[in-house]
């Protein structure tokens, strides 16, 4: 469920530009930044003191960069949503980024009315895809399956995990498919790690993928 004031920090070096989100942002009376910080040693100071939703982050930026500062946040606060914000429109950062917690990349490019969409999809369902970061993920993730031709083989899941994998690709959380199903969210996470064990893929977004890859859903 979504809060009725979404709490954001944003991590920049440039304080034009960060003080130009946060004006942007304020268009949003849903949304409210109640930390600014100029590198990630620095917000990681801040989000000790008063934790945030959604941290609007840089990559590049002096003591501690993005990189860095995305593996200590998902390792330690793991319940704060991280979209990246910047300039490098690489596919290599865009994979790694979101390996390693981030929940979403967008460039600093971007128009401030998609980042307010961003915010409310990681707020909903955890992440936030555009279609520069569906590119990326699509390419990385045919790259990492490894196929041997069958033509007798099958996949099979079970009525519930079907269930579940048809929820996820609608983009329902865990919480919001526990209630829809009747089960506890605990079961959910089973039945998606199960599969992601079982299909070979790390994320959500990678069984959004093979399910649509092979059919698995109507």
């Amino acid at each position: 469920m979504i809060p009725e004031i979404i709490n954001i920090a944003i991590a920049d070096d440039h304080k034009i530009f960060r003080k130009g989100v946060i004006l942007s942002l304020k268009a949003y009376h849903n949304i409210r930044v109640i930390l600014e910080a100029e590198n990630g040693e620095e917000l990681i100071k801040g989000i000790e003191i008063e934790q945030p939703d959604i941290v609007l982050m840089d990559l590049k930026m002096p003591v501690k960069d993005g990189i860095e500062t995305t593996k200590y946040l998902n390792k330690h606060f793991p319940a704060v949503r991280i979209l990246i914000l910047t300039m490098f429109e690489d596919e290599r950062f865009v994979g790694h980024l979101m390996d390693s917690g981030a929940n979403g990349y967008l460039l600093k490019s971007t128009e401030p009315a998609e980042i307010k969409q961003a915010i409310m999809d990681v707020m909903k369902t955890g992440f936030y895809l555009n279609n520069f970061v569906n590119r990326v993920l699509i390419k990385k993730n045919y790259a990492k399956q490894k196929f041997n031709p069958n033509l007798n083989s099958e996949i099979v899941v079970s009525d519930r995990e079907k269930e579940v994998l048809s929820l996820v690709c609608m983009e329902y959380t865990a919480h919001e498919i526990a209630q829809k199903m009747e089960i506890s969210p605990r079961t959910v996470e089973a039945i998606k790690d199960r599969l992601m064990e079982r299909f070979g893929v790390k994320n959500s977004v990678g069984l959004v993928f093979f399910a649509m890859k092979n059919s698995l859903i109507d």
